[in-house]
Protein backbone atom coordinates (compact mmCIF):
# COMPACT_ATOMS: atom_id res chain seq x y z
CA UNK A 1 0.00 0.00 0.00
CA UNK A 2 1.73 3.35 -1.05
CA UNK A 3 2.58 5.77 2.41
CA UNK A 4 -0.12 8.27 3.25
CA UNK A 5 0.87 11.74 3.02
CA UNK A 6 1.06 12.57 6.53
CA UNK A 7 0.11 16.04 8.14
CA UNK A 8 2.24 18.01 10.70
CA UNK A 9 1.19 17.96 14.82
CA UNK A 10 1.87 20.60 16.96
CA UNK A 11 1.24 21.52 20.54
CA UNK A 12 -0.35 24.50 20.91
CA UNK A 13 -1.04 24.58 24.52
CA UNK A 14 -0.44 22.07 27.56
CA UNK A 15 -1.27 22.45 31.89
CA UNK A 16 -0.87 20.09 34.70
CA UNK A 17 -1.76 20.21 38.40
CA UNK A 18 0.71 20.24 41.30
CA UNK A 19 1.72 16.64 41.95
CA UNK A 20 1.13 15.80 45.65
CA UNK A 21 0.96 13.49 48.17
CA UNK A 22 -2.19 10.68 47.57
CA UNK A 23 -4.59 11.70 49.96
CA UNK A 24 -2.85 15.77 50.59
CA UNK A 25 -6.21 17.03 49.78
CA UNK A 26 -9.25 15.28 51.35
CA UNK A 27 -12.02 16.53 49.18
CA UNK A 28 -9.64 16.66 45.61
CA UNK A 29 -11.02 13.77 43.50
CA UNK A 30 -9.75 13.25 39.96
CA UNK A 31 -12.65 15.41 37.91
CA UNK A 32 -10.98 18.61 40.15
CA UNK A 33 -7.60 17.46 38.62
CA UNK A 34 -8.58 16.71 35.33
CA UNK A 35 -10.21 20.09 35.29
CA UNK A 36 -6.97 22.43 36.43
CA UNK A 37 -4.58 20.78 33.92
CA UNK A 38 -7.65 20.86 31.08
CA UNK A 39 -8.58 24.41 31.92
CA UNK A 40 -4.70 25.62 31.76
CA UNK A 41 -4.26 23.82 28.90
CA UNK A 42 -7.04 25.30 27.02
CA UNK A 43 -6.15 28.94 28.26
CA UNK A 44 -2.68 28.23 27.32
CA UNK A 45 -3.59 27.27 23.76
CA UNK A 46 -6.30 30.19 23.77
CA UNK A 47 -8.85 28.48 22.55
CA UNK A 48 -12.47 27.11 24.00
CA UNK A 49 -13.23 23.69 24.46
CA UNK A 50 -15.77 23.77 21.53
CA UNK A 51 -13.05 23.76 19.48
CA UNK A 52 -12.20 20.16 20.56
CA UNK A 53 -12.99 17.41 18.30
CA UNK A 54 -11.61 14.32 20.15
CA UNK A 55 -10.03 13.36 23.49
CA UNK A 56 -7.61 10.62 24.29
CA UNK A 57 -7.67 10.19 28.06
CA UNK A 58 -5.23 8.28 30.32
CA UNK A 59 -5.76 6.67 33.65
CA UNK A 60 -4.33 3.67 35.38
CA UNK A 61 -6.78 3.25 38.55
CA UNK A 62 -10.14 3.44 38.39
CA UNK A 63 -13.93 2.35 36.73
CA UNK A 64 -14.21 2.60 33.02
CA UNK A 65 -15.09 5.78 31.38
CA UNK A 66 -13.58 7.35 33.93
CA UNK A 67 -12.33 10.00 31.12
CA UNK A 68 -15.89 10.84 30.45
CA UNK A 69 -16.68 11.91 34.34
CA UNK A 70 -13.47 13.46 34.16
CA UNK A 71 -14.56 16.01 30.86
CA UNK A 72 -18.15 16.14 30.97
CA UNK A 73 -18.90 18.52 34.16
CA UNK A 74 -15.16 20.14 33.80
CA UNK A 75 -14.64 21.39 30.45
CA UNK A 76 -17.71 20.35 28.74
CA UNK A 77 -20.48 18.18 27.22
CA UNK A 78 -19.97 18.37 23.47
CA UNK A 79 -20.76 15.01 22.78
CA UNK A 80 -17.45 14.11 21.02
CA UNK A 81 -15.47 10.78 21.08
CA UNK A 82 -13.53 10.14 24.19
CA UNK A 83 -11.14 7.36 24.30
CA UNK A 84 -9.80 6.12 27.23
CA UNK A 85 -6.54 4.68 27.66
CA UNK A 86 -4.48 2.42 30.04
CA UNK A 87 -1.09 1.49 29.22
CA UNK A 88 1.06 1.35 33.03
CA UNK A 89 3.28 3.82 33.66
CA UNK A 90 3.13 5.42 29.82
CA UNK A 91 -0.40 5.70 29.99
CA UNK A 92 -0.13 9.82 29.26
CA UNK A 93 2.46 9.15 26.67
CA UNK A 94 -0.12 6.48 24.89
CA UNK A 95 -2.58 9.31 25.06
CA UNK A 96 -0.76 11.72 23.62
CA UNK A 97 0.43 8.94 20.86
CA UNK A 98 -2.91 8.55 20.07
CA UNK A 99 -3.79 12.66 19.69
CA UNK A 100 -1.16 13.06 17.19
CA UNK A 101 -1.98 10.02 15.05
CA UNK A 102 -5.69 11.29 14.85
CA UNK A 103 -4.19 14.80 14.07
CA UNK A 104 -1.41 12.89 11.83
CA UNK A 105 -3.94 11.20 9.71
CA UNK A 106 -6.28 13.99 9.35
CA UNK A 107 -8.71 12.84 11.19
CA UNK A 108 -9.24 15.77 13.34
CA UNK A 109 -7.88 18.99 13.56
CA UNK A 110 -7.41 19.90 17.53
CA UNK A 111 -7.58 17.41 19.97
CA UNK A 112 -7.20 16.83 23.69
CA UNK A 113 -4.71 14.66 25.38
CA UNK A 114 -5.32 14.41 29.46
CA UNK A 115 -4.18 12.03 31.96
CA UNK A 116 -4.83 11.88 35.62
CA UNK A 117 -4.49 9.71 38.27
CA UNK A 118 -5.57 9.44 41.90
CA UNK A 119 -3.09 6.96 43.88
CA UNK A 120 -3.06 4.58 46.87
CA UNK A 121 -0.39 5.51 49.60
CA UNK A 122 2.68 3.11 49.41
CA UNK A 123 4.04 0.61 46.67
CA UNK A 124 2.32 -0.52 43.75
CA UNK A 125 0.42 -3.92 43.81
CA UNK A 126 -1.89 -5.88 41.65
CA UNK A 127 -5.79 -5.38 42.01
CA UNK A 128 -6.87 -8.38 40.30
CA UNK A 129 -5.65 -11.50 42.04
CA UNK A 130 -7.92 -13.97 40.56
CA UNK A 131 -6.34 -13.92 36.89
CA UNK A 132 -3.08 -13.96 35.11
CA UNK A 133 -0.63 -10.56 36.17
CA UNK A 134 0.04 -9.09 33.04
CA UNK A 135 3.85 -8.85 34.16
CA UNK A 136 4.37 -12.87 35.35
CA UNK A 137 6.78 -13.70 32.02
CA UNK A 138 8.68 -10.39 32.82
CA UNK A 139 9.11 -11.23 36.56
CA UNK A 140 10.13 -15.25 35.47
CA UNK A 141 12.84 -13.55 33.57
CA UNK A 142 14.22 -11.57 36.86
CA UNK A 143 13.48 -14.46 38.89
CA UNK A 144 16.23 -16.54 36.73
CA UNK A 145 18.63 -14.13 37.30
CA UNK A 146 18.31 -12.94 40.50
CA UNK A 147 15.22 -14.61 42.54
CA UNK A 148 12.96 -12.90 44.53
CA UNK A 149 13.02 -11.34 47.85
CA UNK A 150 10.38 -9.83 50.39
CA UNK A 151 10.84 -6.54 48.71
CA UNK A 152 8.48 -4.42 46.44
CA UNK A 153 8.25 -5.85 42.95
CA UNK A 154 9.33 -2.66 40.69
CA UNK A 155 12.33 -1.58 42.45
CA UNK A 156 13.24 -5.34 42.58
CA UNK A 157 12.93 -5.37 38.50
CA UNK A 158 14.66 -2.20 38.15
CA UNK A 159 16.98 -2.40 40.60
CA UNK A 160 17.91 -5.74 39.27
CA UNK A 161 19.01 -4.63 36.00
CA UNK A 162 21.17 -1.93 38.03
CA UNK A 163 22.92 -4.54 39.76
CA UNK A 164 23.12 -6.49 36.40
CA UNK A 165 24.50 -2.98 34.50
CA UNK A 166 27.48 -2.99 37.76
CA UNK A 167 28.05 -6.67 37.07
CA UNK A 168 29.09 -6.14 33.51
CA UNK A 169 30.12 -2.70 33.42
CA UNK A 170 31.60 -1.99 36.69
CA UNK A 171 29.21 0.72 37.61
CA UNK A 172 29.12 1.98 41.16
CA UNK A 173 26.15 2.64 43.85
CA UNK A 174 27.41 5.99 43.72
CA UNK A 175 26.65 6.74 39.94
CA UNK A 176 22.96 6.01 40.46
CA UNK A 177 23.14 7.99 43.80
CA UNK A 178 24.07 10.75 41.86
CA UNK A 179 21.35 10.27 39.41
CA UNK A 180 18.80 11.10 42.45
CA UNK A 181 21.19 13.78 43.87
CA UNK A 182 20.47 15.61 40.27
CA UNK A 183 16.69 15.13 39.97
CA UNK A 184 16.20 16.35 43.49
CA UNK A 185 18.29 19.41 43.26
CA UNK A 186 16.41 20.23 40.04
CA UNK A 187 12.85 19.95 41.37
CA UNK A 188 13.69 22.82 43.68
CA UNK A 189 12.86 25.11 41.21
CA UNK A 190 9.51 23.37 39.76
CA UNK A 191 6.78 25.00 41.77
CA UNK A 192 4.65 21.89 40.35
CA UNK A 193 7.17 19.19 41.63
CA UNK A 194 5.72 17.36 44.85
CA UNK A 195 9.22 17.65 46.26
CA UNK A 196 11.45 20.53 46.41
CA UNK A 197 14.19 19.76 48.59
CA UNK A 198 17.88 19.15 48.20
CA UNK A 199 20.00 16.50 49.61
CA UNK A 200 23.51 15.76 49.83
CA UNK A 201 25.03 12.60 47.62
CA UNK A 202 25.70 11.09 51.50
CA UNK A 203 21.81 11.86 52.56
CA UNK A 204 20.76 10.24 49.12
CA UNK A 205 22.90 7.40 49.43
CA UNK A 206 22.44 6.86 53.20
CA UNK A 207 18.32 7.10 52.93
CA UNK A 208 16.10 4.32 53.89
CA UNK A 209 16.84 0.85 51.76
CA UNK A 210 14.53 -0.28 50.07
CA UNK A 211 15.70 -3.02 47.75
CA UNK A 212 19.58 -3.79 47.53
CA UNK A 213 21.84 -0.23 46.82
CA UNK A 214 18.23 1.48 45.55
CA UNK A 215 17.73 3.70 48.73
CA UNK A 216 14.61 5.50 48.99
CA UNK A 217 15.35 9.19 47.57
CA UNK A 218 16.30 7.22 44.68
CA UNK A 219 12.81 6.13 44.35
CA UNK A 220 9.62 7.81 42.46
CA UNK A 221 6.29 8.33 45.44
CA UNK A 222 3.16 7.42 44.32
CA UNK A 223 1.10 10.65 43.99
CA UNK A 224 -1.96 12.72 42.74
CA UNK A 225 -2.16 14.84 39.91
CA UNK A 226 -3.22 15.51 36.30
CA UNK A 227 -1.59 17.03 32.45
CA UNK A 228 -2.96 17.84 29.70
CA UNK A 229 -1.83 19.25 26.16
CA UNK A 230 -3.72 20.35 23.32
CA UNK A 231 -2.45 19.35 19.26
CA UNK A 232 -3.28 20.55 16.42
CA UNK A 233 -3.15 20.68 12.52
CA UNK A 234 -0.92 23.01 10.85
CA UNK A 235 -4.31 24.32 9.19
CA UNK A 236 -5.39 25.10 13.09
CA UNK A 237 -2.42 26.85 14.19
CA UNK A 238 -2.78 29.04 11.45
CA UNK A 239 -5.91 29.82 11.67
CA UNK A 240 -5.66 30.76 15.10
CA UNK A 241 -2.26 32.66 14.66
CA UNK A 242 -0.41 30.29 17.46
CA UNK A 243 2.77 29.77 15.29
CA UNK A 244 4.44 31.55 18.36
CA UNK A 245 4.12 29.18 20.58
CA UNK A 246 3.70 26.25 18.69
CA UNK A 247 6.05 23.25 19.37
CA UNK A 248 6.17 20.60 16.85
CA UNK A 249 6.64 17.10 17.24
CA UNK A 250 8.79 15.95 14.83
CA UNK A 251 8.74 12.51 15.50
CA UNK A 252 7.19 9.94 18.13
CA UNK A 253 7.42 6.14 18.29
CA UNK A 254 5.87 3.28 20.77
CA UNK A 255 7.03 0.46 20.77
CA UNK A 256 5.98 -2.65 22.95
CA UNK A 257 8.23 -5.35 23.81
CA UNK A 258 10.63 -7.61 21.59
CA UNK A 259 11.58 -11.52 21.72
CA UNK A 260 14.88 -10.21 23.69
CA UNK A 261 12.60 -8.62 26.37
CA UNK A 262 12.06 -12.45 27.60
CA UNK A 263 14.65 -14.61 25.70
CA UNK A 264 18.15 -13.26 26.87
CA UNK A 265 17.95 -13.60 30.33
CA UNK A 266 18.49 -10.20 30.69
CA UNK A 267 16.86 -7.63 33.40
CA UNK A 268 18.22 -4.93 31.87
CA UNK A 269 16.81 -5.90 28.57
CA UNK A 270 13.49 -7.23 30.98
CA UNK A 271 12.60 -3.78 32.05
CA UNK A 272 12.50 -2.52 28.23
CA UNK A 273 16.19 -1.57 27.17
CA UNK A 274 15.46 -2.85 23.63
CA UNK A 275 11.96 -1.09 23.89
CA UNK A 276 13.60 2.04 24.49
CA UNK A 277 16.54 1.92 22.11
CA UNK A 278 14.45 0.83 19.02
CA UNK A 279 11.91 3.12 19.98
CA UNK A 280 14.67 6.53 19.75
CA UNK A 281 16.45 5.02 16.61
CA UNK A 282 13.16 5.42 14.98
CA UNK A 283 12.50 8.69 16.68
CA UNK A 284 16.29 9.83 15.71
CA UNK A 285 15.99 8.08 11.63
CA UNK A 286 12.20 10.11 10.84
CA UNK A 287 13.57 13.55 12.39
CA UNK A 288 16.90 13.13 10.75
CA UNK A 289 18.60 13.75 14.31
CA UNK A 290 21.39 12.57 15.61
CA UNK A 291 21.35 12.24 19.89
CA UNK A 292 24.17 14.65 20.04
CA UNK A 293 21.13 17.43 18.72
CA UNK A 294 19.30 16.91 21.45
CA UNK A 295 19.74 19.72 24.14
CA UNK A 296 16.69 19.07 26.74
CA UNK A 297 15.42 15.36 28.19
CA UNK A 298 12.71 14.45 30.17
CA UNK A 299 13.23 10.86 30.37
CA UNK A 300 11.62 8.06 32.63
CA UNK A 301 13.15 7.95 35.75
CA UNK A 302 11.11 6.00 38.09
CA UNK A 303 14.33 4.56 39.88
CA UNK A 304 17.68 5.91 39.12
CA UNK A 305 18.78 2.82 37.95
CA UNK A 306 15.74 2.81 35.19
CA UNK A 307 17.49 6.33 34.25
CA UNK A 308 20.95 5.27 33.97
CA UNK A 309 20.35 2.54 31.41
CA UNK A 310 17.90 4.52 29.55
CA UNK A 311 21.19 7.17 29.06
CA UNK A 312 22.61 4.24 26.75
CA UNK A 313 19.45 3.27 25.00
CA UNK A 314 18.91 6.80 23.97
CA UNK A 315 22.14 7.28 22.48
CA UNK A 316 23.08 9.79 24.55
CA UNK A 317 26.80 7.94 25.82
CA UNK A 318 27.81 4.24 24.03
CA UNK A 319 26.44 0.90 26.01
CA UNK A 320 28.09 0.98 28.95
CA UNK A 321 29.35 4.84 29.27
CA UNK A 322 26.77 6.08 31.51
CA UNK A 323 28.64 6.05 34.60
CA UNK A 324 31.13 8.14 32.86
CA UNK A 325 28.41 10.28 31.52
CA UNK A 326 27.16 10.82 35.12
CA UNK A 327 31.11 11.46 36.15
CA UNK A 328 31.29 14.31 33.50
CA UNK A 329 28.34 16.30 34.62
CA UNK A 330 26.85 15.73 30.97
CA UNK A 331 23.59 15.10 32.40
CA UNK A 332 22.88 18.51 33.86
CA UNK A 333 23.21 21.82 33.56
CA UNK A 334 26.34 23.21 31.92
CA UNK A 335 27.03 19.25 30.29
CA UNK A 336 25.87 18.12 26.98
CA UNK A 337 22.59 17.23 28.12
CA UNK A 338 19.85 18.52 31.16
CA UNK A 339 18.10 15.26 31.73
CA UNK A 340 14.87 15.55 33.76
CA UNK A 341 15.31 19.55 34.43
CA UNK A 342 11.81 18.96 36.14
CA UNK A 343 12.98 16.72 38.65
CA UNK A 344 12.01 13.89 36.97
CA UNK A 345 9.62 10.72 38.99
CA UNK A 346 11.62 10.94 41.35
CA UNK A 347 10.95 13.97 43.00
CA UNK A 348 8.20 15.39 41.07
CA UNK A 349 6.23 12.38 41.37
CA UNK A 350 4.44 9.87 39.61
CA UNK A 351 0.58 10.28 39.04
CA UNK A 352 1.08 7.41 36.14
CA UNK A 353 -1.69 8.73 34.02
CA UNK A 354 0.01 12.28 34.25
CA UNK A 355 3.36 11.60 33.87
CA UNK A 356 3.65 11.65 30.05
CA UNK A 357 1.16 15.07 29.64
CA UNK A 358 3.67 16.64 32.75
CA UNK A 359 6.92 15.14 30.63
CA UNK A 360 5.22 17.46 27.60
CA UNK A 361 4.46 20.35 29.05
CA UNK A 362 8.12 20.92 30.35
CA UNK A 363 9.34 20.14 27.32
CA UNK A 364 7.23 22.73 26.03
CA UNK A 365 7.95 25.22 28.28
CA UNK A 366 11.49 24.74 27.66
CA UNK A 367 11.41 25.11 24.18
CA UNK A 368 9.22 28.01 24.19
CA UNK A 369 11.84 30.01 26.85
CA UNK A 370 9.09 29.71 29.56
CA UNK A 371 10.76 27.39 32.33
CA UNK A 372 12.05 30.27 34.53
CA UNK A 373 14.56 29.17 36.60
CA UNK A 374 14.46 25.59 35.31
CA UNK A 375 15.25 27.18 31.46
CA UNK A 376 18.22 24.95 29.58
CA UNK A 377 19.77 28.11 27.43
CA UNK A 378 19.02 27.90 24.12
CA UNK A 379 17.01 24.87 23.89
CA UNK A 380 15.96 24.14 20.50
CA UNK A 381 15.47 20.40 20.40
CA UNK A 382 13.96 18.07 23.43
CA UNK A 383 13.16 14.56 23.69
CA UNK A 384 10.53 12.90 25.82
CA UNK A 385 10.68 8.79 27.47
CA UNK A 386 8.44 7.02 29.10
CA UNK A 387 8.06 3.60 29.49
CA UNK A 388 5.16 1.28 31.51
CA UNK A 389 6.11 -1.94 32.14
CA UNK A 390 4.26 -5.03 30.59
CA UNK A 391 4.71 -3.07 28.04
CA UNK A 392 5.10 0.12 25.78
CA UNK A 393 7.69 2.81 25.76
CA UNK A 394 6.81 5.92 23.45
CA UNK A 395 9.36 8.17 22.56
CA UNK A 396 9.18 11.62 21.01
CA UNK A 397 11.25 14.55 19.40
CA UNK A 398 9.94 18.34 19.32
CA UNK A 399 10.85 21.35 18.29
CA UNK A 400 9.52 25.18 17.58
CA UNK A 401 7.04 24.39 14.74
CA UNK A 402 7.73 28.15 13.67
CA UNK A 403 11.22 29.06 15.09
CA UNK A 404 11.07 32.67 13.03
CA UNK A 405 8.10 33.43 14.97
CA UNK A 406 8.68 31.66 18.37
CA UNK A 407 8.53 34.42 20.52
CA UNK A 408 12.22 35.73 21.86
CA UNK A 409 13.85 33.26 24.00
CA UNK A 410 16.48 32.76 26.63
CA UNK A 411 19.61 32.23 24.57
CA UNK A 412 18.79 33.72 21.48
CA UNK A 413 20.25 37.35 20.11
CA UNK A 414 17.87 39.79 20.34
CA UNK A 415 18.73 42.35 17.48
CA UNK A 416 15.60 44.18 16.08
CA UNK A 417 16.86 47.48 14.65
CA UNK A 418 14.30 49.26 17.44
CA UNK A 419 16.59 47.81 20.35
CA UNK A 420 20.00 49.92 18.57
CA UNK A 421 22.44 46.40 19.20
CA UNK A 422 23.05 46.72 15.44
CA UNK A 423 24.36 50.57 15.47
CA UNK A 424 27.16 49.24 17.69
CA UNK A 425 30.67 49.23 16.43
CA UNK A 426 30.90 45.69 18.58
CA UNK A 427 28.07 44.28 16.98
CA UNK A 428 29.52 41.84 14.43
CA UNK A 429 31.85 40.55 17.44
CA UNK A 430 29.19 39.19 18.83
CA UNK A 431 27.69 37.81 15.96
CA UNK A 432 30.66 36.34 15.41
CA UNK A 433 30.92 34.57 18.67
CA UNK A 434 26.95 32.99 18.27
CA UNK A 435 28.34 31.40 14.76
CA UNK A 436 31.48 30.02 16.76
CA UNK A 437 28.79 28.64 19.45
CA UNK A 438 26.70 26.94 17.12
CA UNK A 439 30.30 25.19 15.38
CA UNK A 440 31.97 24.39 18.84
CA UNK A 441 29.82 25.84 21.68
CA UNK A 442 30.00 22.42 23.50
CA UNK A 443 34.26 22.56 23.26
CA UNK A 444 34.32 26.59 24.40
CA UNK A 445 31.75 25.82 27.17
CA UNK A 446 34.23 23.14 28.80
CA UNK A 447 37.43 25.42 28.37
CA UNK A 448 35.84 28.77 29.43
CA UNK A 449 33.06 27.87 32.31
CA UNK A 450 32.02 31.44 32.62
CA UNK A 451 29.17 33.88 31.97
CA UNK A 452 29.79 37.04 30.96
CA UNK A 453 28.13 40.58 31.58
CA UNK A 454 29.61 43.07 29.12
CA UNK A 455 27.89 46.63 29.46
CA UNK A 456 28.80 48.74 26.62
CA UNK A 457 29.07 52.21 26.70
CA UNK A 458 28.99 54.96 23.93
CA UNK A 459 26.53 53.27 21.74
CA UNK A 460 23.71 54.66 19.36
CA UNK A 461 22.77 58.00 20.72
CA UNK A 462 24.76 57.68 23.58
CA UNK A 463 23.33 55.00 25.36
CA UNK A 464 24.55 51.84 27.26
CA UNK A 465 23.84 48.46 25.79
CA UNK A 466 24.26 45.15 27.59
CA UNK A 467 25.29 41.85 26.19
CA UNK A 468 25.60 38.27 27.81
CA UNK A 469 27.90 35.71 26.47
CA UNK A 470 26.97 32.62 28.24
CA UNK A 471 29.86 30.16 28.24
CA UNK A 472 28.82 28.09 31.30
CA UNK A 473 25.30 26.36 29.86
CA UNK A 474 24.57 23.74 27.59
CA UNK A 475 26.02 25.02 24.18
CA UNK A 476 26.58 28.98 25.10
CA UNK A 477 24.34 31.07 23.79
CA UNK A 478 24.38 35.57 23.12
CA UNK A 479 21.79 37.11 24.61
CA UNK A 480 21.09 40.78 25.57
CA UNK A 481 19.18 39.05 28.98
CA UNK A 482 20.21 41.59 31.96
CA UNK A 483 18.86 39.44 34.43
CA UNK A 484 21.22 36.32 33.69
CA UNK A 485 23.82 35.92 36.48
CA UNK A 486 27.52 36.33 35.77
CA UNK A 487 30.45 35.03 37.31
CA UNK A 488 32.42 38.43 35.46
CA UNK A 489 31.05 41.89 34.48
CA UNK A 490 32.96 43.72 32.35
CA UNK A 491 32.69 47.58 31.16
CA UNK A 492 34.12 49.35 28.26
CA UNK A 493 33.01 51.96 25.85
CA UNK A 494 31.70 50.09 22.32
CA UNK A 495 35.22 51.05 20.25
CA UNK A 496 37.40 49.59 23.10
CA UNK A 497 35.58 46.34 23.19
CA UNK A 498 35.61 46.18 19.26
CA UNK A 499 39.79 47.10 19.49
CA UNK A 500 40.21 44.30 22.45
CA UNK A 501 38.64 41.51 21.04
CA UNK A 502 40.01 41.82 17.78
CA UNK A 503 43.63 42.13 19.42
CA UNK A 504 43.94 45.75 18.94
CA UNK A 505 44.27 46.89 22.30
CA UNK A 506 45.67 44.53 24.78
CA UNK A 507 43.25 43.82 27.99
CA UNK A 508 46.45 44.36 30.20
CA UNK A 509 46.76 47.66 28.81
CA UNK A 510 43.49 48.39 28.45
CA UNK A 511 42.95 48.19 32.96
CA UNK A 512 46.30 50.19 33.42
CA UNK A 513 44.12 52.72 31.49
CA UNK A 514 41.11 52.83 32.62
CA UNK A 515 39.33 51.52 29.55
CA UNK A 516 38.34 48.35 30.91
CA UNK A 517 37.07 47.93 34.65
CA UNK A 518 35.51 44.50 35.75
CA UNK A 519 33.93 43.12 38.77
CA UNK A 520 34.00 39.27 39.82
CA UNK A 521 36.60 36.35 38.64
CA UNK A 522 39.67 38.19 36.82
CA UNK A 523 40.75 34.46 35.50
CA UNK A 524 38.12 34.83 33.27
CA UNK A 525 38.73 38.33 31.75
CA UNK A 526 41.74 36.44 30.32
CA UNK A 527 39.32 33.26 29.29
CA UNK A 528 37.18 35.71 27.35
CA UNK A 529 40.00 36.05 24.72
CA UNK A 530 39.64 32.92 23.50
CA UNK A 531 36.73 34.45 21.00
CA UNK A 532 38.78 36.65 19.88
CA UNK A 533 37.99 37.55 16.04
CA UNK A 534 39.81 39.11 13.16
CA UNK A 535 39.33 42.41 12.01
CA UNK A 536 38.48 41.42 8.98
CA UNK A 537 35.33 39.49 10.40
CA UNK A 538 34.36 41.95 12.65
CA UNK A 539 33.97 44.76 10.66
CA UNK A 540 29.97 46.30 9.44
Amino acid sequence: MAPRKKNRVFVIGVGMTKFEKPGAQDNRDYPDMAKEAGQRALADARIPYSAIEQACVGYVYGDSTCGQRAIYHSLGLTGIPIINVNNNCSTGSTALFMARQLVQGGLADCVLALGFEKMERGSLSSKYMDRTNPMDKHMEVMINCYGMVAAPAAPQMFGNAGREHMEKYGTKPEHFAKIAWKNHKHSTNNPYSQFQDEYTLEQVMSSRKVFDFLTLLQCCPTSDGAGAAVLASKAFVRKHGLENQAVEIVAQEMVTDLASTFEENSCIKMVGYDMSWLAAKKCYEAAGLKPSDIDVVELHDCFSANELITYEALGLCPEGKAGELIDRGDNTYGGKFVVNPSGGLISKGHPLGATGLAQCAELCWQLRGQAGKRQVPGAKVALQHNIGLGGAVVVTLYRMGFPQQARPRVGTVLTSSSSGLEGLQSYPVFKEVEKRLQQEGEQLVKKIDGVFLLKVKDGPNGKERTWVIDLKNGKGSVTTDPGIKADCTLFMSDEDLLDMMTGKLNPQTAFFEGKLKFTGDAALVRKLLKLQVSLGKAKL
